[in-house]
């Protein structure tokens, strides 16, 4: 095949991630997905292990402070991922983006 007859366009779009040859918002608009489940995954990866160090404090207060902090900013963390899930979804019905508000179904 002579390589003038190879329609890259269509090549270009046939090979890798499913986003790629995108645009930047596009590459955001996909990532968000991921990112939301991953930060939901570390949530509870953080709160076990805060839970874990909390009961294995064996009565030591400074353990058992350092794992009620780890709580608790695993709980802020959360407060932060759902909020700013909610702020998106507040911003795309105000300005009528169809496809951010799809972005999460």
């Amino acid at each position: 095949m002579n390589p003038a007859q190879v329609n890259y366009q269509q090549l270009e779009g046939s090979v890798g991630l499913k986003f790629a040859g995108g645009n930047v918002g596009t590459i955001v608009g996909e990532s968000l997905k991921y990112i939301f489940a991953v930060a939901g995954i570390l949530l509870l990866i953080y709160l076990i292990l805060g839970g874990f160090q909390y009961l294995t404090s064996a009565g030591d207060p400074k353990k058992a402070q350092e794992a009620q902090s780890k709580i608790t900013q695993a709980l802020i963390g959360f407060v932060i991922i759902f909020a700013s899930y909610w702020i998106v979804q507040v911003i795309a019905n105000i300005l009528g983006l169809d496809k951010i508000k799809q972005m999460f179904q």
